[in-house]
């Protein structure tokens, strides 16, 4: 019995043992195996875009120091792609140089790590390029996120210090502005098309088609109108472009010969060439010959003046201060002018920037027509402690023709048929200097001071277009080292040197100037009268008039005898002094402007026509005293 219980016992150790010790073995494998797991869903769980510290066990990931930022690329907005469109296409990586450089940036260290790796070792080639494709999407889609905000504060901040990748954000817009008239454009561009079909001769037998496409030019002309950016354009305008663009298909397959379309659209390029030189030419003309009219308000002012100047009396047609005329320790100013406003203008710009007033005085001279008026304007509006003569220019008994070439030439037939016969002044290039104004001697007066002015020695000369916005008492006091003019040259960005208004091939003025000297400005000059008769200019003046009597040696006007009379006689002064353009050139620098003594409108767009620059205006309009009675009358208003 004992036997058996021990056999029985060793049985059951026998049996059970082996049980025991192998469930032992699977609790301890199973408890092992699902530690790894949780490790392991740990490490997933705590993956980010950022990036994080831990790494992967098999799969290294990029720390967020070496990951580099893309270069950014600037997309082209010509295509028809909307704007989730194109996100799409920056996602999926549509640019080949953009993706290749922003691999190079960011796995710099996953390249080295990808050979310890072998998961990578064994997935090398297909699924690499997914994983990669899937990192470079979410790095573009980080790009267009920060792309969208970079442009929202740009544009309410409209500031930024931003490095090479914002780049891209500033310079968005700019193509976006670029691009504001792009379907108006592409309107245009489909009317030439469509106007060189209906004159091929494979398109014109067409019927069907040709009335197809003079309907859909019809509705693109509609849609087109006066509209010059795309925010101007139609609703339906889009649908229009479409309908036209498949009738040019359609043109496209009937006329496939393309040197016939090519010597098409060469004789309309040179059609419109030759339009926009005859326009060009036209309003060359026209708008000289809007220079040369006197508006009606200019024309009733002297009318209205002169009706009151002879209802005075004789006594009180006269102007105080007389007394001070000839005094040289005074400022003296000379101004010869027809044109009763811009006169007015200049005299109450000088003296309102004058220190003292008293001192200074202005002699004015003007054509018969216009001498009454002139006198009964300063008489009505007396300049303050200023001193006012006006005269006439009948007065200078001594000027004549025996005496002056120059009138002797402005009276010649051949000088009134060149300034006054239309069919001549069609066929002249240089509308400008045939302006009658020329005929004038007021304009020719500015060569004979000393005989005007006998007692003074310095006269400042000015013309009627400018407006003096500072004290000009420091120019008398200027020395101008034995010259008799001082002037502001002009041979700075514009190159006004002698060869614009001298003719160099004519050997008399070969021989005597230099082509390539600096030419200087009329408006505002020092004339040292002194020295003037010392070396005897007005008579420099004569001999040149003489030897130009056919008009050969130089441009009509009074600047080019003045560069020739008074050559090596003129002294430069600070550019300051005297700021020119404002007539004719819309890019004059506004800081010039405001720290000039005197600017000046010479060129056609006088500040008193409605064709003067509006930019410009306000300098002028500041000294004419719109609220008189003579300019209300005359509806003269700014």
């Amino acid at each position: 019995m004992i036997k058996r219980k021990t056999v029985l016992f060793l049985l059951l150790v026998t049996v059970l043992s082996p049980i025991v010790l192998y469930t032992d073995t699977l609790g301890r494998s199973f408890k092992t195996s699902f530690s790894a797991a949780d490790e392991f869903d740990e490490d997933v769980t705590a993956l980010t875009l950022g990036g994080v510290d831990a790494k992967l066990n098999l799969l290294p990931q990029e720390s967020s120091t070496t990951l580099k930022e893309p270069i950014g690329i600037v997309y082209s907005d010509n295509d028809s792609l909307d704007v989730d469109e194109s996100a799409a296409d920056l996602q999926l990586g549509g640019s080949v140089e953009h993706k290749t450089r922003v691999l190079s940036t960011t796995y710099e260290e996953g390249d080295r790590s990808q050979r310890e790796n072998p998961i990578r070792q064994v997935t090398d080639g297909k699924d690499d390029s997914l994983q990669r494709g899937s990192e470079l999407t979410s790095h573009n889609a980080s790009q267009n996120l920060e792309t969208e905000h970079g442009q929202q504060s740009a544009q309410t901040s409209g500031k930024g210090d931003h490095k090479e990748p914002v780049k891209t954000r500033n310079e968005k817009p700019i193509n976006q502005t670029v691009i504001l008239d792009a379907r108006v454009q592409q309107l245009k561009d489909q009317l030439i098309r469509a106007k060189v079909f209906l004159s091929l001769s494979a398109t014109r037998n067409n019927a069907h088609f040709i009335r197809e496409l003079r309907a859909r030019m019809k509705e693109v002309q509609r849609a087109l109108g006066d509209a010059t950016k795309d925010s101007e354009l139609p609703k339906n305008a889009y649908e229009k472009l479409k309908g036209m663009e498949q009738t040019l298909a359609k043109g496209k397959q009937i006329q496939d010969d393309c040197a016939a379309v090519v010597k098409k659209l060469r004789a309309i390029l040179h059609s419109a060439e030759e339009q926009l030189r005859v326009h060009k030419k036209q309003t060359m003309y026209l708008t000289q010959l809007t220079a040369k009219t006197l508006p009606k308000g200019l024309h009733c002012l002297p009318l209205r003046l002169s009706t009151e100047y002879y209802n005075l009396d004789s006594a009180q047609q006269q102007f105080p201060n007389q007394d001070k005329l000839e005094d040289p320790r005074l400022f003296h100013y000379a101004l010869f002018s027809d044109n009763i406003l811009a006169a007015a203008v200049v005299v109450n710009s000088t003296v309102s920037n004058a220190k003292d007033p008293s001192k200074h005085v202005f002699h004015i001279v003007s054509d018969r027509l216009n001498y009454a008026a002139m006198r009964m304007w300063f008489l009505a509006n007396p300049p303050g402690k200023a001193t006012i003569q006006v005269q006439s220019i009948d007065e200078f008994t001594w000027l004549n023709s025996s005496y002056s070439p120059v009138l002797k030439q402005l009276g010649s037939p051949s000088m009134i048929d060149y300034y006054f016969k239309a069919h001549r002044s069609n066929s002249d290039s240089n509308l400008k200097f045939r302006n009658p104004k020329y005929l004038s001697i007021l304009n020719h007066l500015r060569f004979y001071l000393p005989e005007i002015f006998p007692k003074l020695n310095k006269v400042l000369f000015l013309d009627d277009d400018i407006v003096v916005q500072k004290d000009l008492t420091g120019l008398w006091s200027i020395d101008l080292k034995g010259n008799v003019n001082g002037a502001v040259e002009t041979c700075g960005e514009s190159f006004h040197r002698f060869d614009r208004y001298l003719n160099f091939s004519n050997p008399l003025i070969s021989k005597n100037f230099d082509s390539h000297a600096c030419g200087w400005a009329y408006g505002m000059n020092i004339f040292d009268l002194d020295q003037w008769k010392k070396q005897n200019i007005t008579e420099v003046y004569h001999t040149w008039q003489k030897l130009n009597h056919d008009r050969q040696l130089w441009k009509l006007g009074t600047l080019p005898p003045g560069l020739i009379t008074f050559w090596k006689r003129t002294f430069p002064i600070d550019r300051s002094w005297h700021v020119l353009g404002l007539g004719y050139n819309p890019s004059v620098n506004r800081r010039e402007i405001e720290r000039a003594a005197v600017i000046h409108y010479n060129g056609n767009l006088k500040p008193w026509l409605e064709i003067g620059m509006p930019k410009f205006r306000n300098y002028w309009a500041k000294f004419a005293d719109f609220d008189n009675e003579y300019l209300r009358d005359c509806n003269i208003n700014p």
